[in-house]
């Protein structure tokens, strides 16, 4: 493999004005070994199945110079918790250049944890081999569930210590994504006055990811409606899974609505919409409820961002249609969860009842869902079990089964309970990545064993499928692992 020829290599990005970036090389670790290498992904871009060795593994891993990588990293600004910070950028990880599919779509190679750039602030540049863990397994397991996110390629360890809270391994995370470019990007030229290089990276974005936009009356009025359209998606698939990202910066926000910087993230475990997963996130602004209304803020930020370029008229129009968008996403995701595809009128308070049901008796809202597609096989006594208040369970789940019984499909037939269930199977996991679950195979990994999540990595990758001989990482969480809050610290 030493010879191994990466194919379709561009560098996009590095033609852009040198305001746009900072030329930096890779600070390589000392003696990196593959933990997890995404074989199926990387087959996608001519890439081999196997984990790379020699010099290819040296060209990815940052060890090597690889003479069509133009390394960088991206400057940038956003809004922290709600505070303009103008100090941002790629502070551990490098854009290394740009790869095609096979389907002849482009997709970024980014390495994380690659050391210092020029907006690395007071850290060190490095990754640690727990936050890597997270976001390979993370980013992975959303790619399973069907919900628009970044990829991981590979991930590394490597023996060069790495300090947080204690001594840790460093360790380096190969991501794949659409884009790197972020909410930030456009607020970083906006409150700079850079407003010819804001023009610009809009007519990139326009020319790289929707070139069908180019003919629009309004070209750059049409990218930011479809941002707010593509952000409408994402977070109606992270409320209807239950996922909480913990961390929704204006710079963790990617152009393309895409999950983006998995950090402290979490899903939920019993069904509490005031879930907090970041323990930084002092007054609760990244609560899960509180995900939509930050979505909207966040794009919000965008469109005056954009302002310069973009009418205020056109901003505030496309600003006033996510709610709508967010709904009727969300309304089809639950709906398809639930095995409800008809409309009724009284679909409104039977979906009101079941939420505050969840939320009173803090059921697991994963299981809850799961076992509810399972009732083609099981007895309602395994959905009922699941509620302290079986008789308020059973009453839901009584006109539940009936309102069920009334679906019919596009010919008007009933639509029979094995086939209803059989299709809330297919949306309804019986693997998440539950935040008790990381932990465990990242103490294992600590110790040097990293069979445990290879095992996860794999289930997460097909989550819908039963897998009966790792039934125990479809257990629901001890008492120690539920509702855990995670560090921003990687």
């Amino acid at each position: 493999m030493a010879n191994y020829q990466l194919p379709s290599i561009s560098n996009r990005f590095a033609l852009l004005p040198q305001s746009f970036y900072t030329a930096v090389a890779p600070q390589p670790l000392g003696n990196t070994d593959w933990v997890l290498w995404n074989g199926l992904l990387a087959q996608q871009f001519g890439l081999p199945i196997d984990a790379p060795s020699g010099d290819l593994k040296k060209q990815l891993a940052g060890e090597m110079d690889h003479p069509d990588f133009s390394p960088l990293a991206m400057k940038y600004a956003g809004h922290q918790f709600g505070v303009y910070n103008p100090d941002l950028g790629d502070g551990r990880g490098l854009l290394l250049c740009e790869l095609t599919n096979q389907q002849g779509n482009v997709f970024d190679l980014h390495l994380k944890g690659a050391g210092l750039t020029p907006y690395s602030r007071m850290g060190d540049g490095r990754a640690v081999l727990r936050s890597t863990i997270r976001e390979y397994l993370c980013s992975e397991a959303m790619a399973g569930l069907g919900i628009a996110t970044t990829r991981a390629l590979g991930m590394l360890v490597s023996d060069t210590p790495v300090y947080r809270e204690k001594q840790e391994r460093g360790a380096l995370l190969l991501r794949m994504a659409e884009s790197h470019v972020r909410f930030g990007h456009f607020e970083h030229f906006f409150y700079t006055n850079q407003l010819t290089e804001l023009k610009l990276l809009a007519d990139k974005v326009i020319e790289w990811y929707w070139p069908d936009l180019a003919s629009a009356e309004k070209p750059y009025a049409a990218m930011f409606e479809q941002v707010v359209d593509s952000t409408a998606l994402m977070i109606a698939q992270w409320q209807a899974v239950g996922f909480c990202h913990g961390v929704m910066n204006t710079d963790n926000m990617s152009i393309m609505g895409q999950t983006f910087d998995y950090g402290p993230f979490a899903f939920l475990d019993d069904y509490d919409p005031n879930y907090i997963c970041n323990h930084s996130d002092y007054q609760g602004r990244y609560a899960f409820n509180n995900q939509p209304r930050i979505a909207l803020w966040n794009l919000s930020a965008l469109g005056h961002a954009l302002s310069a370029i973009v009418d205020k008229a056109d901003i505030e129009q496309a600003l006033e249609q996510f709610e709508v968008r967010l709904q009727q996403y969300y309304s089809q995701q639950m709906r398809a969860k639930l095995g409800l595809n008809n409309t009724r009128e009284e679909d409104g308070e039977f979906f009101v009842t079941l939420f505050e049901l969840l939320e009173k008796t803090q059921v697991d809202y994963t299981r809850f869902m799961r076992e509810l597609s399972n009732l083609d096989n099981h007895t309602t006594a395994n959905v009922i079990d699941l509620f302290v208040d079986r008789d308020s369970a059973k009453l839901w789940l009584d006109g539940y089964l009936i309102r069920a019984s009334k679906e019919v499909d596009d010919k008007g037939t009933l639509i029979t309970a094995k086939q209803r269930c059989e299709k809330m199977r297919q949306v309804n996991p019986k693997f998440i990545l539950r935040n008790y679950l990381a932990q465990l195979v990242i103490d294992k990994a600590e110790e040097g064993d990293f069979s445990e999540v290879k095992i996860l990595a794999t289930l997460l990758a097909s989550p819908f499928a039963e897998h009966p001989e790792f039934e125990a990482y479809a257990n629901l969480p001890p008492e120690w692992g539920k509702g855990m809050e995670i560090s921003c610290s990687s």
